[in-house]
């Protein structure tokens, strides 16, 4: 299967590029850590090999669409991996999808923007530097809306979406078969 390549995005401090197999001790390092991954799922989990690094890698590739995917986040000036910047179709809860017979239509897609840093990168505002780059990408692409979820203990992201002019709506069941903290922004 052929992946696209995302657009390169620049702001004053960081690149937004397609991922690389060249990148996997950064994204076996991301995901190993269990401060990064306690927010993201409905589940504990962490991925501590290679091989599973390289599969993420596959995944985020083949994310890349014609305005949406998975960005890895760098340093302009160190080149240094800080983690994913990520504009993507968000997945339906199980009870909001259409039956398999057909008899009743599925939502819309929503796209969801959202962020995975590197704890040696938090506190940095890499995360609102590198979201405000998609949502720029978003307008660009005449995309109309976003949303964002996060963990309801996971107050930094929400800060983040605050910052970059999200609105929050309260709490959801709609996306990832869980509750979650609901952020909208229309473009």
């Amino acid at each position: 299967m052929t992946t696209q390549e995302l657009p390169t995005l620049l702001t004053s401090r960081l690149r937004l590029r397609t991922v690389a197999e060249d990148d996997v001790a950064h994204v076996r390092d991301l995901y190993s850590r269990p401060e990064v991954t306690e927010f993201i799922g409905t589940a504990d989990w962490v991925e501590t090999t290679r091989e599973q690094a390289l599969s993420r890698i596959a995944r985020y590739r083949a994310a890349a669409g014609t305005a949406t995917g998975i960005w890895l986040i760098e340093t302009l000036e160190e080149h240094q991996p800080a983690g994913f910047a990520l504009l993507k179709p968000i997945p339906w809860s199980r009870h909001l999808t259409a039956p398999d017979d057909g008899t009743a239509p599925e939502p819309p897609q929503d796209l969801e923007i959202g962020w995975h840093l590197h704890p040696d990168t938090w506190g940095q505002g890499y995360a609102t530097e590198s979201a405000r780059a998609l949502l720029a990408h978003a307008r660009r692409h005449r995309l109309d809306h976003l949303v964002a979820v996060t963990h309801r203990e996971n107050l930094a992201s929400q800060r983040v979406a605050t910052r970059i002019g999200m609105t929050h709506r309260g709490t959801t069941d709609r996306y990832y078969d869980t509750t979650c903290e609901l952020f909208t922004i229309e473009l």
